[in-house]
């Protein structure tokens, strides 16, 4: 299983030197790959309910630093030779589509291939409105839209798109990215209507905080959705996002273990778990604040759990 590293770009170790650090750390330790989360701005007041927290509280205090992921992953693309750069996940509305492919595939000629894009449509209403994007209700559908706008101009050549929500006359984009088609597209989210897209638009998935025994419930979903667009589940690359506790359990939603937290053991199981589900990888996020701890918990798993899946 390829096992990446979510380099923590908001949050209070969101510095430079902890980014860079912990994105050649990884590369030196041989992770297959570096993450990042998408905020751009915390609006001073939040009301918009977080759906991964049993409260519906967003867990990052507003007044520590975000790094933009974008421009903080052409500086990654230059830090590092052949760990993959991905985001997971990137809110689609929050950026010009054109924009974004144009600089995606940048980064994708410059690090030689090495771009994921990690895709999701937004929770936070306040931060869409400062902003000014799309309108908040309209995500899904411009995400959708942006999605494909992203796939045409990284391939290149003499692009044009007439939607809904975004159009725009013939125009020349050229280099096209490296990878071909285009940078793969992982979809994130857990509802109908995120494994809808993923069946319709994605090359993989991104789950996130589900409860080890609603994993295969999804995947049946997401399977009877790719039939119906003429796939199947080995057409996707099959990715889940954790949390990092080695040493002590963290308690989920139901207040059962938290996969990825615990001893040395039952991280391996849930690892060996998900690969035995059809999953390809698995990214890990340390969410507390001590920047030693950090790099203690990523060398216990390269050298004690990564060797043994």
């Amino acid at each position: 299983m390829e096992v990446g590293i979510d380099v923590g770009i908001y949050g209070a170790l969101a510095t430079p030197e902890n980014v860079i650090g912990l994105a050649q750390f990884a590369e030196s330790r041989n992770y297959h790959s570096i993450w990042l989360a998408d905020h751009i701005v915390f609006p001073a007041k939040v009301e918009s309910r977080y759906p991964y927290s049993s409260d519906g509280s967003f867990p990052a205090p507003d007044t520590d630093p975000i790094l933009e992921p974008i421009a903080t992953m052409g500086v990654l693309a230059g830090s590092t030779k052949k760990v993959k750069i991905g985001t997971a996940v990137l809110v689609m509305p929050y950026r010009n589509p054109v924009v974004l492919g144009r600089m995606l595939a940048t980064y994708d000629v410059f690090s030689n291939g090495r771009v994921i894009l990690g895709v999701g449509s937004g929770w936070m209403e306040e931060e869409f409105k400062a902003l000014q994007t799309a309108d908040f209700g309209a995500r899904g559908a411009v995400t959708d839209e942006y999605i494909d706008i992203f796939k045409q101009v990284s391939a290149g050549g003499t692009v044009s798109h007439e939607g809904e929500h975004y159009r725009f006359d013939p125009v020349q984009c050229y280099p096209e990215s490296l990878q071909r088609p285009h940078p793969p597209v992982l979809i994130g989210g857990v509802s109908n209507r995120a494994l809808r897209r993923v069946a319709e638009k994605g090359d993989g998935w991104i789950s996130v905080s589900l409860d080890p025994d609603d994993i295969p419930e999804r995947l049946d979903k997401l399977s009877e959705l790719c039939r119906r667009n003429d796939r199947t589940l080995d057409d996707l690359w099959l990715c889940h996002k954790l949390f990092i506790s080695i040493g002590t359990a963290q308690p989920d939603l139901r207040g059962n273990r938290k996969m990825g937290t615990g001893t040395v053991e039952e991280i391996t199981d849930d690892l060996k778990r998900l690969r035995d589900h059809g999953y390809r990888s698995t990214i890990f996020r340390y969410p507390a604040f001590d920047i030693a701890e950090q790099n203690r918990q990523f060398d216990i798993l390269a050298d004690k759990i990564m060797t043994k899946i």
